[in-house]
């Protein structure tokens, strides 16, 4: 087994990332993260290339190249490579260190419930995001859409006034923008 280091080479400081290579054999060595050595880290391994075998606290599981594998800080985890420049990207970190996802992550996912035909969902989804970002205007753009879709006028116009003063651009994306077809005539003096 090859340590391949990227962490300390990159100065990656938010989360612990490095790799390992193997031929067959070990190519993450068994362990849980509990022990006096161990960062005590939830670990995600991204198989890079080859095949290798997980066994996660007893449970085997079949890893071809693409593969990810997330693995909790007790959970005692193994794997061994079964072809030749098996590589497992091993990304790590505390639980609950990384903070909050990022704004667009809400958005995104509220997208697709928008675009499922279930606005008020995708509201409530993006919405979570407030809590952490509550004066993104990136984010309260999307809520503007949200809303308008789902016939939220006061909570459409609360929104993208938010994204109008925090992000100028935001006025050209909503001269065009079909969401916000419910408050057009109420913002028609801030677009021009």
């Amino acid at each position: 087994m090859d340590f391949r280091p990227i962490r300390r080479p990159l100065g990656v400081s938010a989360f612990g990332i490095n790799a390992y290579t193997a031929d067959e054999g070990t190519v993450i060595e068994p362990h849980d993260e509990l022990g006096s050595g161990s960062g005590h880290h939830e670990e995600l391994y991204f198989v890079a290339s080859g095949h290798a075998r997980f066994t996660l606290d007893g449970e085997e599981l079949d890893a071809p190249a693409g593969t990810i594998v997330f693995a909790a800080p007790e959970q005692h985890r193994a794997a061994t490579a079964h072809a030749k420049d098996t590589t497992v990207l091993v990304i790590g970190g505390k639980p609950g260190a990384a903070g909050p996802p990022s704004p667009f992550e809400f958005w995104y996912f509220a997208g697709a419930q928008a675009e499922q035909g279930r606005p008020e969902q995708a509201y409530a989804t993006a919405a979570e995001a407030l809590e952490h970002y509550p004066d993104n205007p990136g984010l309260h753009y999307n809520l503007a859409c949200y809303a308008a879709l789902a016939g939220r006028r006061e909570d459409a116009l609360r929104h993208i006034r938010v994204a109008f003063e925090g992000r100028p651009e935001a006025r050209e994306w909503a001269r065009e923008d079909p969401d916000l077809d419910l408050i057009r005539s109420d913002i028609q003096d801030d677009l021009a």
